[in-house]
């Protein structure tokens, strides 16, 4: 978290004294003591502050004009005076210029501390609602990773297991098969719950805001930088800071990310203080990062880096004894916005969404049942009520293309052997004696079925 820095300006140095004796209590701060009204002029108009402390009346440069200055530098900036002399007038005049508060000398610790604490916690939440705005949280629940096949069983297991250890993650898998749903599910299970989920899609944002997204900025670091803003780091700080697509991260930015991971901290562009953060990191792809390191596009010590713990999610055509379990969870979710109250699914339709290959995996299936959802045309979903390309992609192999029955037989049992193999291997983590003994075959059995799929088990480690 960054520390807060508090500029206090008043030309009686036991003054100074004071604020500095009773500002020690806010250890969380950098407190900066200026006598002389000019240069704190100067500081306001060069450094960042999260609180102005000013004397009202000061020779050269008083409190009054101190004040405009300091909010044509920063609107945000929160000022309060400090005056011996309390006036209802000098109360309405400062309030006019925009000072938030005042308090009386000499000042009284407990009060003073009260004030002090209460004008960081806001401006700190003015920040952290502005991040919120673009950061909405969604509902989630750990059964939202629904499926009772093998692979979904090995996922739910992994994430119970890599969530109480408060390790950086990589999740890999295809684009739509619930990454960011494995995320959320990490984070919720975590110590870290009852901070914020920090979602960050590395491909949707430009490469010239990315680095300014992430890490925030300082007044002034480049043009239309007018105030200070938080970044999504920081938000993130107690809580999962999800980057999604990590594979997208510019190569020039990857070196200051690599340190943040290292030593959790940072620096805000244009800035010069360290920040300390303390999050956990997980990132997903569905590039193969290995091969992008080949290419000198992804940072070797970078990937081994968040690559502390890894959970492989498995495409839905891997998977499809889930489909079933799928079509009726996300039917009821998705009832309401549709307009709909009650509606089933024709046992047949689930049938036919089952064979489906579905290449854009799980957000594929939604969007295909919310607009069956949409165009049904009785409490029931249909096969009619589905799109075209998904029914007759799944008619199976016709007989005059594919070489008789026999044929088509055998290309039937060779899509499904390498399905099966593909699903068990990774449910077991490339392990072949635990797979044999699933699948109740004999290693020697299984190993030679592999090689006949050209699978190889060290792929699925």
């Amino acid at each position: 978290m960054a520390k807060s820095r508090i500029l206090v300006v008043d030309d009686t140095p036991e003054v100074l004294q004071s604020c500095r004796t009773a500002l020690r209590k806010i250890p969380e701060s950098v407190v900066i003591l200026e006598q002389d009204s000019r240069a704190a002029l100067d500081l306001l108009s060069k450094e960042r502050f999260d609180l102005l402390l000013t004397d009202l009346h000061m020779p050269d440069v008083d409190g009054r004009e101190l004040l405009q200055a300091a909010h044509r530098h920063d609107p945000d900036l929160r000022v309060v005076v400090m005056t011996g002399f309390p006036t209802v007038e000098t109360a309405i005049e400062c309030l006019k210029l925009g000072a938030i508060d005042y308090v009386i000398k000499p000042i009284d610790t407990t009060e003073f501390l009260s004030t002090v604490r209460r004008l960081l916690d806001e401006r700190r939440l003015k920040q952290e609602n502005s991040l919120m705005m673009r950061q909405i949280e969604r509902p989630y629940s750990f059964r939202e990773l629904v499926g009772k096949s093998s692979a979904m069983v090995a996922v739910r297991e992994m994430v119970e297991r890599v969530a109480a250890a408060d390790v950086d993650v990589l999740i890999t898998g295809e684009t739509g098969v619930g990454k960011e749903l494995v995320a959320r599910s990490i984070h919720q299970q975590s110590a870290r719950k009852g901070g914020h989920f920090v979602p960050v899609d590395c491909s949707a944002i430009p490469e010239s805001l990315l680095e300014s997204e992430l890490f925030g900025h300082e007044r002034g670091a480049f043009t239309g930088a007018d105030r200070d803003k938080m970044g999504l780091v920081e938000f993130a700080d107690k809580g999962t800071l999800f980057l999604d697509e990590i594979g997208e991260l510019p190569l020039q930015l990857q070196p200051k990310f690599l340190r943040t991971l290292q030593e959790r901290t940072f620096r805000r562009v244009g800035g010069r203080d360290e920040i300390s953060v303390d999050l956990r990191v997980v990132a997903a792809t569905n590039r193969d990062l290995v091969a992008l390191i080949q290419e000198r596009r992804f940072r070797e010590e970078l990937y081994y880096r968040i690559k502390v713990a890894r959970i492989d999610v498995p495409p839905l055509r891997e998977r499809a004894a889930d489909v079933p379990l799928l079509v009726e969870h996300l039917v009821r979710r998705h009832l309401a916005e549709c307009g709909k109250t009650n509606v089933e699914v024709d046992p047949e339709c689930v049938e036919q969404l089952a064979r489906y290959s579905w290449p854009g995996n799980v957000r594929e299936l939604q969007n295909v049942l919310k607009c069956s959802l949409t165009m049904a045309r009785s409490p029931r979903i249909e096969v009619d009520d589905l799109p075209d390309e998904i029914v007759s992609a799944t008619q199976g192999p016709s007989s005059v293309d594919s070489g008789g029955f026999f044929a088509a037989r055998e290309q039937q049992l060779a899509r499904f052997e390498r399905t099966y193999f593909e699903t068990l291997l990774r449910a077991h983590g490339g392990d072949v004696t635990r797979a044999a003994q699933e699948a109740k075959l004999p290693r020697g059995t299984l190993y030679r079925l592999l090689k006949k799929q050209g699978l190889t088990p060290d792929d699925y480690r």
